[in-house]
């Protein structure tokens, strides 16, 4: 068997560019990713702008002490310009936002200043106050989002406020979705005696989705040699990935790693870890493909540790992996030396400090206990059993 962090560098290594860029308008770039630097065109804000409502003055008429009177000779909203140079003893009302005229540096608030008619009293106040640089934000040519960002509300208000309206992105990878297996039933087809109904192929189409991937859904393959031969090599055809789940143990009727020799090559199919042991690594026409095992929990955690990296990798993301956290197990975790494993657990933030339980009963086949946790417990292949109380690693689903 191969150990996990091995099956997931050789998966990557292979995988050495990432799919084509494509341009759409930035209403449609929201969780894609950025194929390319981008720079800023021009500065953030483009010019000295008022930073609230009130009156723009020179800071030399400003008062050391007490009070001094000043002739308001003009009203300045918020996208207009005045064309004027303010003079000693003049203040301009200007909105926020509107760029401050030539002449003046600092900002009154409105309501720290007494309005008279066509005259404004101010008191003390530091220079520059109130006033919003040009460029402060952003400055021309910098680089504001980097390649390999997957692009968030923020990000695109960012690139709108520089004036884009389309972004190259990449293109999402195309991934071959089928389920394998005459106990497989469709969901809302009458379900024969025996069968169970297909849940591996729709939990992985939502994650595939998750993660940045496009679905090309396959359907169900019976366990007929000559079926999944052909399926498998019509999955090969303009996909970026290959994804099956179901026959990829050692049954008379797990048929996928034979039938992957046949029409691809098989680099690995067993992973030191529990659940997911069995899994069929290897490519069909240079396409990477995964089969995974049958039992659901199995399948999607066997996708989250080796499909969503390489969907990562050909979509352009810098970041592969998620982050995960130390918390205090609440009880004690039974664990084999010499294998990675993989508990559902339930996570929470008590009295300053992180802690964690399982979901309960960790069969493979309990994909409930999937939706009941909001994390994985990581325990690594040198660690045994693991006493109540000892720091474990946790990945926040």
């Amino acid at each position: 068997m191969i150990s996990v962090q091995a099956g997931q560098n050789h998966i990557l290594s292979r995988i050495t560019t990432a799919v084509a860029p494509e341009l759409v308008p930035v209403t449609r770039a929201l969780g894609r990713v950025l194929a390319e630097d981008f720079t800023a065109p021009i500065d953030v804000p483009p010019s000295d702008n008022s930073a609230v409502d009130g009156y723009a003055v020179a800071s030399g008429d400003i008062p050391a002490s007490g009070t001094r009177a000043l002739t308001v000779v003009a009203d300045l909203a918020a996208g207009s310009v005045w064309p004027h140079t303010l003079v000693s003893g003049q203040a301009l009302r200007i909105m926020t936002g509107a760029p401050m005229p030539d002449g003046a540096d600092t900002v009154y608030p409105q309501e720290v200043v007494t309005r008279e008619g066509d005259r404004v009293r101010i008191g003390a106040l530091a220079k520059g106050v109130n006033v919003r640089m040009r460029g402060e934000d952003v400055e021309a040519g910098a680089i504001v989002v980097e390649a390999g960002t997957v692009l968030r509300p923020q990000e695109i208000g960012l690139v709108t406020s520089l004036g884009a309206w389309q972004l190259a992105v990449r293109r999402k990878p195309r991934v071959a979705l089928m389920s394998t297996g005459d106990e497989v039933a469709e969901p809302g087809t009458p379900r024969r005696p025996g069968q169970i109904y297909d849940a591996n192929r729709f939990t992985l189409r939502g994650s595939i989705e998750q993660c940045g991937g496009e679905v090309v859904d396959l359907g169900i393959v019976p366990d007929d040699r000559a079926a999944l031969h052909a399926r498998l090599l019509e999955a090969a055809a303009g996909t970026d990935v290959i994804l099956t789940s179901g026959g990829v143990s050692v049954g008379v009727y797990d048929l996928v790693k034979a039938v992957l020799a046949e029409v691809g090559a098989v680099d690995f199919w067993q992973v030191a870890m529990q659940p997911g042991r069995p899994l069929a690594v290897g490519s069909i026409r240079d396409v990477p493909f995964f089969g995974l095992p049958g039992n659901p929990v199995a399948s999607l955690l066997s996708f989250m540790l080796f499909v969503r990296p390489v969907i990562y990798k050909l979509g352009g993301r810098r970041t592969l992996f998620p982050e995960c956290w130390q918390a205090r197990t609440l009880e004690r975790l039974p664990k084999k030396v010499g294998r990675m494993e993989y508990k559902r657990g339930i996570l929470r933030f008590v009295d300053g400090g992180w802690e964690v339980r399982t979901t309960g009963p960790q069969g493979s086949g309990i994909l409930s206990s999937m939706v009941a946790g909001n994390c994985l417990i990581v325990l690594d292949d040198a660690r045994g059993d693991v006493a109540a109380g000892e720091l474990v690693t946790v990945e926040p689903f």
